[in-house]
């Protein structure tokens, strides 16, 4: 058996790092080797505003004042929000207007679904999929989260497993030749489960990937947190919604126990909050940066 390389990353700030290379057999990729204490940093996802986005006029240059306003150190970039035709030109005004107020652009999200049997769809994805691996690769993003997608019906779960792989493992290579990471999110369908979403990661032989760390998603376990202590120690990216869902049950997320399993899993990094409570964001979300920076 060939020796496959096991990749280990030393985090920085943002949470990016350098490959060391083992000689030692494996079959499926490490958790990330990482300096103790983490270090991390305060970021908003563009989805925690997207009725200003896309209902009351807001546009992503707002959206990169808004966070200046709330002092925040990242902003994160959800390509929903992008003009129906994003130039470069667009592309190097957005990111100079970041480096004008101050903000870093933490990382960027996309809409896929690798896990479809349709061929033609599938290939589209992968298309769209590097095609915003170039746009973020030219704002400087680190790290792209992306979806795996549902289990079809009456396919078995191996041959569903087997081509989301493949596809992550495509556009993994292709992201790492721009220096960015790939994120996939424990979302729903085949990564509902951490079981599920860690059999996926554990397969992808491919640079440039790991998970996103969503702490509101997992809605069909009894104790989420015990979840997320099992997908931290492989996060590129995290993401804090202010409600969680145990058996599907809404509360309020607590924050601390969820910053201490980062912290815990050494993780180094951006953590962006992903606000989708149904309160006034404007009114909301301020208040919410306020608690996770005591959690910091």
């Amino acid at each position: 058996m060939k020796n496959i390389l096991r990749r280990s990353f030393v985090a920085g700030t943002a949470g990016l790092a350098g490959l060391t290379l083992f000689s030692n057999p494996v079959s499926a990729i490490d958790p990330f080797k990482r300096t103790v204490p983490g270090r991390m940093s305060l970021s908003l996802a563009a989805y925690s505003l997207r009725d200003k986005l896309t209902k009351e006029g807001w546009d992503l240059f707002k959206f990169v004042d808004y966070c200046h306003e709330q002092g925040l150190a990242g902003a994160e970039l959800t390509s929903y929000y992008f003009p129906k035709d994003v130039t470069n030109a667009y592309l190097v005004e957005l990111k100079q207007h970041c480096h004008r107020r101050g903000v870093t652009i933490s990382g960027g999200a996309i809409r896929n679904d690798f896990c479809q049997t349709d061929a033609s769809k599938l290939a589209a994805d992968l298309e769209h999929t590097k095609k915003w691996i170039d746009y973020y690769a030219v704002l400087g993003a680190p790290v792209i989260r992306i979806f795996a997608g549902n289990q079809p019906e009456k396919e078995s779960w191996g041959d569903t497993v087997s081509r989301c792989v493949k596809a992550c493992e495509s556009v993994c290579e292709y992201a790492s030749q721009k220096g960015v990471y790939l994120g996939l999110e424990n979302h729903g369908g085949v990564t509902a489960k951490a079981e599920g979403l860690l059999e996926i990661v554990r397969k992808v032989q491919a640079k440039s990937f790991g998970i996103n760390f969503d702490c509101g998603n997992f809605r069909s376990t009894n104790d989420p947190y015990k979840e997320l202590e099992q997908i931290a120690p492989y996060a590129v990216n995290a993401q804090i919604k202010v409600e969680i869902f145990p058996n599907g049950n809404r509360e309020e997320t607590d924050l601390k126990r969820v910053m201490n399993i980062l912290r815990t899993a050494g993780y180094s990094g951006w953590v962006a909050l992903e606000y989708e409570a149904k309160e006034d964001p404007l009114t909301s979300i301020p208040i919410w940066l306020d608690k996770l920076r005591q959690c910091f």
